[in-house]
């Protein structure tokens, strides 16, 4: 079994929460579910070993095999890697989703720390969310600087 949150998803604090978007369709029905490494690298768009790597460092601490020892991935197991994904995009260390991983396979008394390391993770990305606004101020600025300006003529080649 793979690790996945149990606890249902949070309410939104805005009615306008854009990122309250519904996770990505299975391939497949639960009951029939059962993916190879290729099909799960193809669907998240991560590589074989970048998978195997996940699975090796306690990321993906437990993918089932088949009879021949192949890997066999699961919805849930979808699931957990685009909660991975959007946990690397907040810039969450390697590290520190590996924890998160691990408190989520402790149990529900972990519930309170996990709480507290995402809301870590919130802070961190609402900050860079503010540096990528004034960046792109700036930006803005000298967009509308170039857009009122009139190109230099251009000398006649001699």
């Amino acid at each position: 079994m793979t690790v996945i949150e149990s606890t249902p998803p949070a309410t939104p604090t805005t009615s306008s929460d854009v990122c309250a978007a519904p996770p990505p369709a299975h391939p497949r029905p639960d009951g029939q579910d059962h993916y190879t490494i290729s099909e799960v690298a193809a669907w998240t768009g991560l590589s074989a070993h970048t998978l195997r790597w996940y699975e090796r460092i306690g990321l993906m601490p437990h993918v089932d095999r088949s009879a021949t020892g192949q890997r066999r991935f699961t919805n849930r197991d979808l699931d957990w890697l685009v909660l991975v994904g959007k946990l690397r995009l907040t810039g969450m260390s390697v590290a520190a989703m590996v924890r998160y991983a691990e408190l989520v396979r402790a149990g529900q008394h972990t519930f309170h720390e996990r709480r507290a390391l995402l809301e870590a993770t919130r802070r961190d990305v609402l900050t860079r969310i503010g540096e990528l606004q004034e960046t792109l101020a700036v930006l803005d600025m000298k967009i509308d600087i170039y857009a009122g300006a009139r190109p230099a003529p251009e000398r006649a080649a001699r």
